[in-house]
Formats: C-alpha cells, structure tokens, sequence
C-alpha cells in the first residue's frame, strides 16, 4: 500500500507539471507538482483515509509532531488539495482526504467530511488503535490494523449479513508469536447496547471460528452490559472474549488553545474549496 501511494503520489506530480497553469484547478495541479511527500506525509494520508478523518490531537501523536509542526504539515496537504480541514464538533480540528487525496493513497473510498454523529466513534477506535500499537507485543508481534473501512470494502454490499466489527488484527504467523496465525476482532462500545444485542454480536464473531479472539473496548456506561454478555456465552466462547478499558485518549479533549490555533487555517482552506467546486 506504501509503493502504492508512493507511486501514485509521483503519477501526480507528474501530471499536474505538465498541466496549463489556469484558474483553481491549474493552480492546484501547480501545487501539487511542489510537493514531495515523505513517508510520514504517506502515514499520515493513509491514516486519514482508513479512519474517515482524524482529529488533529490524535494525528500530531501518530506521527509523533507537536501542534505547531502539525499544523505545518497539513497546510502543505491543503496546498496540494489531498486534504480538507476544519472544526467538526468540540475538541481538536479535523482532517480528511478529498478526492485527490483518495486517488493519491490509491485508498479509492468516498472523500466524503466524517458524519458528525460518528465523530465519538471515529475518534475512539483510531484512539484504540494508536494505544494498542504501542505495546511491546504488538511490535514484537509484527501486528497489522485492518480498519473497518477497508472491511466494508472488501465485502461486496449483497453479503453484508454478518456483523462488521470495528477492525481487525492480523497476527503473522512468526515464530516465538504467542498468536502467530491468529485474526482478532476489535469493538469499540461508547454507549451501551441491549444485551441481547450485545450477546448476538459477540456469538456471531465467535463463531464458526471467525476470530481467534474479539476484544472490547469500552466506556465506563458500555463496560456492564459487554461483561454481561460476554458472561452470558459458553465457558469455552467465554475465554475468547476479552474485554478492556478505553484509553483515556479515545474521549474528546477540552479544547486548547494550540489545537484551536491549529484548526483554523482548516477551516478558511475548506471554505475557499468549497466555494469553488459550486
């Protein structure tokens, strides 16, 4: 996926050098031509992608930046019209790809703004994902993230009967791994379900032997009723459940004054775009 990108960013700048410098369009392909993207800028194209966007907080500790700087990097994805930027909901600014961004990533999903009533989940499960990335098994493991987005891609809208869970993990089959081999399910529970519900998810995950393991990671007001369902399967389905608290990053921060600095030049950048695609 990273040649890919790579490869595809390259394409890009190719073709926006050769193109006639006129109107909006002329001078974004301008821009492009101007940008070089390291493999951080790839990282972090990719991430944006795969999560719908990404909260400007959580993007600066993914790619290990402080506000200022991020806020650097993102302009020069603005300028190259791969990314729009704005203030979404409370907290931190928000970061998605547009179009060209998608064809840039090779991602190839919708360049659509994060629905506002996701912005809670969206924002969990990436915070989910840069916590569990990083422990020392994950590394020593060689773990891969497998988002919920690129799932829903690979399954054809027709048979979409099972439950998608929020990601998976894929475990290589290395030597010396405790779960070499293994695909885990990850769920991502701010808000409680019926327990039916609840119940009915975690058999279907578990069964036939879909996943290995399926760990939930809840808020305090989910936590009861997954530890009620999970206690509710068989003992032998019971040991594959695993259920964890949310990392405290997975919740909207109090707004800062670095992230509100940071958010605003995304918000006159999304506006300019927007007035000029109508």
């Amino acid at each position: 996926m990273t040649a890919q990108a790579q490869q595809q960013a390259q394409d890009d700048t190719a073709t926006a050098a050769k193109a006639p410098r006129r109107g909006h369009t002329g001078a974004r392909r301008a821009a492009t031509a101007t940008v070089r993207l390291s493999q951080r800028d790839i990282d972090g194209l990719l991430l944006c992608g795969e999560h719908y966007g990404v909260p400007y907080d959580l993007l600066g500790q993914a790619l290990r930046v402080h506000s200022k700087r991020l806020e650097k990097i993102t302009a020069r994805w603005r300028h190259a019209g791969y990314v729009a930027t704005g203030r979404l909901g409370p907290g931190p600014g928000w970061c998605w790809l547009t179009r060209d961004g998608m064809t840039a990533t090779g991602l190839g999903f919708p360049a659509t703004r994060p629905a506002l009533a996701r912005l809670a989940h969206i924002r969990a499960v990436l915070a989910a994902r840069l916590w569990l990335a990083t422990g020392q098994t994950w590394a020593d493991g060689r773990a891969w993230w497998h988002s919920e987005r690129r799932l829903r891609a690979d399954q054809p809208a027709a048979g979409r009967r099972e439950h998608v869970p929020d990601a998976e993990i894929h475990w290589p089959s290395i030597d010396g791994s405790p779960y070499a081999g293994q695909v885990w399910a990850i769920e991502v529970e701010l808000t409680p379900k019926p327990v039916a519900r609840t119940t009915g998810i975690m058999a279907g995950l578990l069964s036939p032997m879909r996943y290995a393991t399926v760990v939930y990671l809840t808020a305090p007001a989910a936590r009861p009723v997954v530890l009620r369902a999970a206690a509710s399967l068989p003992p032998g389905e019971q040991a594959r459940v695993a259920v964890r608290d949310l990392p405290a990053a997975a919740f909207t921060p109090e707004p800062s004054a670095s992230w509100r600095g940071a958010a605003s030049p995304g918000l006159r950048s999304e506006g300019r775009a927007t007035r000029a695609r109508r």
